[in-house]
């Protein structure tokens, strides 16, 4: 594995015919980026840059935020936290925000661990007007800590106080002395509203998913000792989402469930993408991809890719191009895991709803309330849906392990 110097701007590179990589491909793949609003694209093999591209005035140096894909960098330091003796997961979210930073009542508020904000399962209600609100007015009783999963961005947000309280050290100090230094990262939290962003250059972001990819180890330096929290943290963490571990989000898994839904799917989060693959989502297609079988790394930053493009789909459609880009040189996944959608247009639509299919296969679509109002069958290439009769809304459209969101507005 090489590891880039802590300093300067030299990174190692692979040209992408050494690996059999089709070069044609990977000007279709960064032509797709480019028309999806993307800034910065990068693709680590072995911590070597096989594909690095930034895209309009966007270049090596610009700064940008991670959104929800720092939810992962927070992980990784709450695991320094507890590696350093400064907390246990077990231990009561109270001990280090103070009682009453709820207003649940006190035995329900102590039920939520540190544990719990990590794997999304607080018991909070997340359907409260602002999600994100950290006030404790904002924070109140939905379900006993442990028993439902949701995501939450404010008990993820009070993981900083937790931190910072714990080790008695600011939070971008705690990160300079654990993780920057010793890796080269640059970046730092900024507070935004009721968040706290992280904002760092694209190759930061690369680092960050070098350090994960080598099991928290920088060129042989372990930074994680702890082996049992590194594992934990991006495999299942709970049985009520197995796509999720400790705010990382977790492919290959038999389902899922996504932002905002108590819905489970069936199948990988992203058919695509090598079913060991483990990553840090973010708003807009903020993106760390980690493949231990390939020591892949990829990274993305960017504006929203368009109306209506949830990352994880986002994330599936890049990795479809990037199985052309690869030739066939690896196998990603059996056909068994190949989705059957390819496109759906126009999304939102009035009405009517083109599909193309690149199998027969039967769909379904559902409400936001899980219930199947509209089943039917696809035939190999393009199809035609009616969607008239329904009200205005979100729907979801699923057919074999894929589901898609659609948005009816007439």
């Amino acid at each position: 594995m090489y590891f880039p110097p802590t300093t300067g701007n030299s990174w190692d590179t692979l040209s992408p015919s050494s690996l059999g990589w089709c070069q044609d491909k990977i000007d279709t793949l960064l032509n797709f980026l480019d028309s999806k609003n993307t800034k910065a694209f990068i693709v680590l093999k072995d911590g070597k840059i096989v594909i690095e591209h930034y895209f309009d005035t966007f270049t090596v140096d610009s700064l940008w935020y991670w959104a929800s894909a720092g939810k992962s960098l927070t992980s990784f330091l709450v695991g320094m936290a507890k590696q350093d003796g400064f907390l246990n997961l077990s231990d009561s979210t109270s001990q280090y925000l103070g009682s009453g930073w709820t207003i649940c009542p006190p035995a329900k508020e102590g039920m939520i661990t540190v544990l719990d904000q990590l794997r999304m399962t607080s018991g909070l209600n997340d359907l409260v007007p602002d999600n994100y609100c950290t006030d404790d007015t904002c924070l109140e009783y939905l379900a006993d800590a442990g028993t439902r999963w949701a995501y939450h961005n404010a008990p993820y947000t009070l993981l900083d106080g937790v931190i910072e309280n714990s080790t008695g050290q600011a939070l971008n100090l705690y990160l300079l002395n654990k993780v920057k230094t010793p890796t080269g990262m640059t970046g730092n939290y900024y507070p935004s509203g009721y968040n706290s962003l992280f904002i760092s250059i694209p190759r930061s972001m690369a680092r960050f998913g070098l350090l994960m990819l080598n099991h928290g180890n920088w060129d042989g330096n372990q930074i994680m000792t702890d082996t049992t929290y590194y594992n934990e943290m991006i495999n299942t963490s709970q049985n009520l989402n197995p796509s999720y571990g400790y705010l990382w989000w977790l492919n290959g898994k038999p389902s899922y469930l996504v932002p905002g839904l108590q819905i489970p799917f069936p199948g990988p989060l992203m058919p695509h993408a090598p079913l060991d693959m483990y990553s840090a989502l973010g708003k807009n297609g903020q993106f760390i991809n980690i493949v231990p079988s390939q020591n892949l790394v990829l990274v993305r930053m960017g504006d929203a890719p368009g109306v209506g493009e949830v990352p994880f789909l986002f994330n599936d459609s890049i990795w479809e191009r990037m199985q052309d880009v690869m030739c066939g040189t690896t196998d990603i996944n059996s056909n068994a895991d190949r989705i059957s959608m390819s496109e759906i247009y126009p999304n939102p639509t009035s009405g009517n709803l083109f599909i193309q299919s690149d199998l027969n296969s039967n769909y379904r679509i559902l409400n936001l309330l899980g219930v199947e109002v509209l089943n039917g069958e696809f035939s190999k290439g393009e199809n035609k849906l009616d969607l008239t009769r329904l009200n205005n809304g979100i729907y979801f459209i699923q057919s074999g392990r894929e589901a898609q969101k659609i948005l009816l507005l007439k």
